[in-house]
């Protein structure tokens, strides 16, 4: 019988948790002004997970890329273009 109660309390938290995450999610998105301006940055190579669960990342492509040149020469030794 007690194990039920902590399966019961595992429960509890995990949607006192998830809840916590959804009031902070909305609560953050309010505070967003409508004048807000994104930066460059976000707009150049944004992109979002396959998935759809993830954070959406910035590819920032003004930073240079330190391993290009490697890159290259292993596409090159493999064929892939």
């Amino acid at each position: 019988m007690a194990k039920y109660f902590i399966y019961a309390g595992i429960a509890v938290g995990v949607a006192a948790l998830a809840g916590i995450m959804v009031f902070g999610t909305a609560s953050q998105q309010d505070r967003i002004p409508d004048s807000a301006v994104p930066a460059p940055a976000t707009l150049e190579g944004s992109f979002s997970s396959p998935s759809g669960l993830g954070a959406e990342l910035n590819k920032e492509k003004w930073r240079e890329d330190p391993f290009a040149d490697e890159a290259a020469e292993v596409k090159a030794k493999l064929g892939l273009g």
